[in-house]
């Protein structure tokens, strides 16, 4: 199997969300179904059902999250030394040459991309076309809105 990069800080949070449904999402609905059957009649029983839903989403949440960490190669960002480039973990100000508005992103793992949170995707067009850049360097890629221009204005390696 292939070794999938993540931070260390998303690791974390993934490992504490792990921990999250094992010992307090999975019990509490272990409990919704025991106290569902006691109900009588399971064919019937709307409570039963969606715990068993909610049970079934809980355990392949758990499989998907073991999986990912076991393949996951931890990086931590504070110890790069990339001499300036943007490399994976990196988070990078950019300045949007069209419109003078500014952006930060840190380039993550899949897992733990959130855009919301400003952290992208390092398969994601933007991260592909930023990784090996240094500050100053214009970027160009295509978004799905059509193509977009950014200038570098800073790259650091920051642990969450």
């Amino acid at each position: 199997m292939q070794k999938v990069p993540m931070t260390a800080a998303g690791a974390k949070r993934l490992q504490g969300e792990l921990q999250d449904l094992k010992n307090v999402k999975r019990p509490a609905v272990i409990a919704a179904i025991a106290e569902a059957r006691a109900h009588g009649d399971l064919k019937e029983n709307a409570e039963y059902h969606a715990a068993r839903e909610q049970q079934s989403f809980i355990e392949g949440r758990i499989n998907e999250l073991e999986s990912k960490l076991s393949l996951a190669e931890i990086i931590d960002v504070s110890a790069l030394n990339a001499q300036g480039k943007v490399v994976f973990g990196a988070t990078v100000e950019l300045l949007n040459v069209d419109t003078d508005e500014t952006v930060n992103y840190q380039i993550v793992g899949d897992l733990e991309a959130d855009i919301k949170r400003g952290k992208i995707s390092v398969k994601s067009p933007i991260a592909r076309a930023l990784i090996g850049k240094e500050e100053g360097d214009v970027i160009t890629y295509d978004a799905p809105g059509g193509m977009r221009e950014y200038e570098i204005v800073t790259v650091r390696y920051l642990a969450d």
